[in-house]
C-alpha cells in the first residue's frame, strides 16, 4: 500500500525524522486556517499517490494563510495524471540550502535491503540516477544486520555527504530504517532531504509503500487505507479472502494457482487478437485448496464487474478437486439467479475431472459451455466477449 505524503510524514515524525510543522485540508477554507496555525510562509501541495506533483502545478508557495486559501482553491480538484487531488497538505516553509535523497527499499532482484542516497535530490533524481550514476551511492544492507550507526556513516561517507551535515544525515539514516523494520516497509523515501540555512536536516517530503502481507501484525495500518480511491470489487474481494486484481479487459478469470492464472491472462490476451483485442478483466488465483464456496465467491464478484463480457474458469484440479469446483460455479449461479447473465467458459482438467464435467453437464446450465483445451477455451471465451 502507497501512502499520502501526509501519511509518510506522520510515521516520519512518530519515529522521530525530522520533519516540518504541517496539517491537511479538504477545502480553501480549511487550508486557510491550517496555514495560519503554521504561521508565515507555507507550501500547499497536492496530495496524490503519483510522482511529478510540481512540475503540473501541484505544490505551490503561499506567503501567508488567504495565500494559501487561493492556492488550495487551485490545487483542490486538479486532475494530476489521472489522479483527482481531494486533499492538500499545508507545510510549514523552509529556507532550502541544499537538497539530498535518501531511500531504504526492498531489492527483490538480490534478495537484501538497498539503501540509496545521494547530494543531489529534488524532483531530478531520476535524471541523475539516468545520467550521473555515479552521484547516486547505492549500498545493500543485509537484513539480519540491517543498518547499525557505522552502517550509517559508511553510506553516508560513500555518497560524499558534507562534513557538516553527515551527522545529521547519518542520524536520519537510522531513524528510517526504524521507520522500514518497525512499519513493515518495502519502500521508504525521503526526496528531498535538504539543509536548511540554519544547518538543520529535515525530511521535506516522503515517500513509503507498507508491506500489505504484513496487515496481521500491524492494526493501526487499517486506518492509512485511501478508500475513497479503492476499487469496490477489489475490496469486495479483499473480504472474501481473495486473490483478485481488477484490470481493464473483457473477459473475466479464475483459476487456482498464481502461474496458471498468469498463463491464462496471456492465452487470453493472445486469443482476444483475433477478436478485436479483447484483453483479460481481472486476475483471480482460487488458490490450490480452494473450496466450493471460495469458488462461489470468486465467480461472484467476476459476474458484477460491469466491464465483463464473458467468464473463462480455468482449473487444473489438484488439491483443487474438479467437482468441488463444478460444484462451486453451480451454486454461484444458484445464487446469483438471474443477475448472473454472461456466458462462463469452463476448462477442467487433472483431479477429479470426469466428476466436475458430469456435475456441469446435468447441471445444464445455459451459461455454461465446457471446452476441453485451455488454447481453446481462451479463444472461445475471447469470441464471447467481442460479440
Amino acid at each position: 500500500m502507497d501512502l499520502f505524503e501526509y501519511q509518510a510524514r506522520d510515521l516520519f515524525e512518530k519515529h522521530g525524522v525530522p520533519v516540518l510543522a504541517a496539517a491537511i485540508a479538504t477545502t480553501p477554507e480549511e487550508a486557510e486556517h491550517a496555514a495560519t496555525k503554521i504561521g508565515g510562509k507555507v507550501v500547499v501541495k497536492a496530495q496524490v499517490k503519483v510522482g511529478g506533483r510540481g512540475k503540473a502545478g501541484g505544490v505551490k508557495l503561499a506567503e501567508n494563510a488567504v495565500d494559501a486559501r487561493e492556492k488550495a482553491s487551485a490545487i483542490l480538484g486538479m486532475d494530476i495524471k489521472g489522479h483527482e487531488v481531494r486533499t492538500v497538505m499545508i507545510a510549514a516553509a523552509a529556507p532550502i540550502e541544499s537538497e539530498y535523497y535518501l531511500a531504504i527499499l526492498l531489492d527483490r532482484s538480490n534478495r537484501t535491503f538497498l539503501v540509496m542516497a545521494s547530494v543531489s535530490g529534488g524532483m531530478d533524481i531520476e535524471e541523475v540516477a539516468h545520467t550521473a550514476p555515479e552521484k547516486l551511492a547505492k549500498i545493500p544492507v543485509s537484513a539480519v544486520d540491517g543498518i547499525s550507526a557505522a552502517k550509517a556513516k559508511e553510506i553516508v561517507a560513500a555518497a560524499n555527504f558534507p562534513s557538516d551535515v553527515a551527522d545529521q544525515v547519518a542520524d536520519v539514516l537510522l531513524k528510517l530504517w526504524e521507520v522500514f523494520q518497525s512499519e513493515d516497509a518495502t519502500l521508504v523515501e525521503v526526496n528531498p532531504l535538504v539543509k536548511t540555512s540554519d544547518g538543520k536536516v529535515i525530511a521535506l517530503d516522503g515517500k513509503i509503500t507498507l508491506d500489505d502481507n504484513a496487515e496481521f501484525r500491524q492494526p493501526d495500518h487499517a486506518a492509512l487505507v485511501d478508500h475513497a480511491a479503492a476499487n469496490a470489487l477489489e475490496a469486495a474481494a479483499k473480504e472474501k479472502n481473495l486473490n483478485y486484481v481488477k484490470l481493464e479487459g473483457e473477459v473475466g478469470i479464475i483459476g487456482n494457482g498464481a502461474g496458471l492464472v498468469m498463463s491464462t491472462l496471456d492465452v487470453v490476451a493472445y486469443a482476444g487478437k483475433k477478436h478485436g483485442g479483447v484483453q483479460p478483466a481481472n486476475f483471480l488465483d482460487i488458490g490450490g485448496g480452494a473450496s466450493a464456496q471460495i469458488m462461489a465467491d470468486g465467480l461472484s464478484i467476476i459476474l458484477g464487474d460491469s466491464d465483463v463480457k464473458s467468464v473463462f474458469v480455468n482449473v487444473f484440479g489438484g488439491i483443487t478437486a474438479c467437482d468441488a469446483v463444478a460444484t462451486g460455479i453451480v451454486q454461484a449461479l444458484e445464487l446469483l439467479g438471474a443477475k448472473a447473465t454472461k456466458p462462463i467458459v469452463v476448462r477442467l482438467d487433472g483431479n477429479n475431472v470426469v466428476e466436475g464435467r458430469a456435475i456441469l453437464s446435468k447441471a445444464a446450465h445455459p451459461l455454461i459451455e465446457q471446452v476441453d483445451t485451455m488454447d481453446g477455451a481462451a479463444n472461445r471465451a475471447a469470441e464471447l466477449a467481442a460479440k
